[in-house]
């Protein structure tokens, strides 16, 4: 017995052990033509490369930036490669634990304040959500929309009158759980929103009209396991049958065009679209709320990372939604102001034909044209999901103003 226990106690702790990525790299390459974007995908078969842009081996195309992970053991064998085959390459990241390490740094930290300048961690986010209630209650209120896998709570913040029948945009973060950038943003929004009401005409005007749905962070349980476990987690923490590979890419788990794509079938991959359209709790609390809300909800805005891109459906196919015109609208007005505001360039346009035009699964934008006239925008944040230790979104309320003026 002596001897079992400390055996016991040395297992436990190393079950717990957060993933560490030593020395790993970032590299960034850009095929010239089709013979070297197949050269990417080749690798991809034979090493374990974490595609950041775009998010999977199958979008690789001739003349696209394209971000990867490589681990510390298969890096040298990769550059290698990449040099036999004369193409040029660049290393964003020499060493991704490095980078980690400065995302979890609490020197300046306050234990259990919230924080619009660094990242938050799962329960400060809550205490947050209530304490904007108790700060706003004439504006903001808590709503719970379900619960996930591990039955941690769906939190979603209704700012804006109590009048149910005006119009609304849904907005929601961090449905996957690495990018953390896209959560911090819902957080500095409703502040943003708070704080300005009643001193800034726009939002004022803006919040007389109409109301925001805003979903802090989508994937509960992928964002806490990204915070204790691993910083790379991407999906939900959901079980898999006949698999030992846990989680489900929630943004493939909406009912649109589900079955269209045969390499989001496998469960250890970080694009599992899941055994059945909405079978997540997570996709499907979402979706009953919003088909509940169709009356209202004008607008639904998901925000990722990372890229430059203001995004509308479709992703699964090059056919054009009914409402086409309506949303390059929006979207050239909300680039524009960004442009002349911040310098910064966003392209813009249906996912199909402005990632590199090739067909990007992505359920979460189009799962509701079938049945209604929502607009539906998908906001690729400029940052990326690592190397950003101190939060710094150039971001502004205007993008809400240019896009609710034209609903």
């Amino acid at each position: 017995m002596r001897f079992i226990l400390p055996v016991g106690l040395i297992a436990t702790t190393l079950a717990i052990v957060p993933v560490r990525f030593d020395r790993e790299k970032v590299l960034r390459v850009k095929p010239q033509d089709e013979k070297q974007a197949n050269i990417i995908k080749d690798l991809a078969k034979t090493n374990q490369l974490d595609f950041w842009y775009p998010d999977a081996t199958h979008h690789v195309a001739a003349n696209m930036t394209i971000d990867f992970r490589v681990s510390e053991k298969e890096s040298q064998s990769i550059q290698s490669a990449l040099d036999q085959n004369k193409m040029h390459y660049e290393i964003l990241i020499h060493d991704l634990q490095e980078e980690i390490e400065k995302q979890f740094d609490v020197k300046e930290d306050i234990p259990g304040r919230h924080s619009y300048a660094k990242y938050n961690n799962w329960d400060k986010i809550v205490a947050w959500t209530e304490k904007m209630v108790h700060k706003h209650p004439e504006m903001v209120s808590r709503i719970k929309i379900g619960t996930t896998v591990e039955d941690n709570p769906l939190y979603v913040l209704k700012i804006g009158k109590r009048d149910e029948g005006r119009k609304a945009i849904f907005m929601d973060c961090g449905i996957h759980a690495r990018e953390w950038i896209s959560p911090a943003f819902c957080q500095w929004f409703v502040y943003q929103v708070t704080k300005t009401y009643g001193k800034n005409k726009i939002m004022t005007k803006l919040l007389d009209r109409m109301n925001f749905y805003v979903l802090p962070v989508f994937n509960v349980d992928g964002y806490i396991w990204s915070w204790t476990r691993n910083r790379m987690w991407r999906k939900n923490r959901s079980k898999n049958q006949n698999s030992k590979c846990i989680g489900t890419d929630l943004n493939r788990n909406f009912n649109a065009s589900w079955n269209s794509f045969l390499n989001t079938k496998n469960p250890c991959a970080d694009i599992y679209r899941g055994p059945e359209p909405e079978s997540e709790k997570e996709t499907k609390a979402v979706t009953d709320f919003i088909r509940s809300h169709l009356k209202s909800i004008k607008a639904y805005i998901t925000f990722h990372s990372y890229s430059q891109m203001l995004l509308f459906p479709y992703g699964y196919t090059s056919k054009l939604p009914p409402n086409h015109k309506d949303l390059a609208k929006v979207a050239k007005i909300g680039t524009d102001v960004l442009a002349t505001r911040y310098e910064t360039r966003y392209m813009y346009g249906p996912i199909a034909s402005t990632i590199c035009k090739f067909f990007l699964l992505f359920t979460v934008v189009p799962f509701l044209l079938p049945s209604s006239h929502t607009k539906l925008l998908d906001l690729l944040l400029s940052l990326n999901p690592i190397l950003f230790s101190t939060l710094c979104t150039t971001l502004h309320f205007e993008k809400e103003k240019i896009k609710s003026s034209h609903l």
